[in-house]
């Protein structure tokens, strides 16, 4: 019986497990990532610390801020526990197999033209102008 209606649950052997629609945002808070995981903050803290792949942001004053990838591995962490039974060593290593055969190539260059050491020194001239024509406004501001 879940207390959020964004919860359906399917049956796999004896075990319901919820079918959770992760909403649209960049961070969650440990509260939102334990009722979206169905699992106590304590929990979730622990899994911090036995599990390298999962590692959080922290704010200036300590909150734990998930993204998506992070709350997309909880729930892979809960799944391999409680569904498949794996103890929490077999679970790591479950992980770090599955991350390196999913993971995405390398990120392609956002620029596809290399620069040569002309082009790095045409970039060079052009921040000095835009440098010197900057603090000739200054000097223009100070006088007045």
């Amino acid at each position: 019986m879940s207390r959020n209606p964004k919860f359906r649950s399917t049956e796999r052997g004896n075990r319901a497990t919820p079918e959770v629609s992760i909403p649209d945002k960049v961070y969650f808070r440990i509260g939102e990532v334990s009722q979206l995981a169905q699992t106590k903050p304590y929990v979730l803290r622990y899994w911090e610390t036995e599990f390298p792949t999962l590692r959080p942001t922290k704010t200036r004053t300590g909150h734990r801020l998930y993204r998506r990838k992070d709350v997309e591995t909880i729930f892979e962490i809960k799944r391999l526990l409680y569904e498949e039974g794996f103890t929490i060593d077999g679970a790591r290593k479950q992980l770090a197999t599955t991350s390196k055969s999913n993971s995405t190539p390398e990120q392609r260059p956002l620029f596809h033209t290399r620069l040569d050491g002309a082009g790095l020194k045409l970039i060079q001239r052009e921040l000095r102008n835009i440098l010197t024509m900057l603090s000739r406004k200054t000097t223009v501001r100070n006088d007045e």
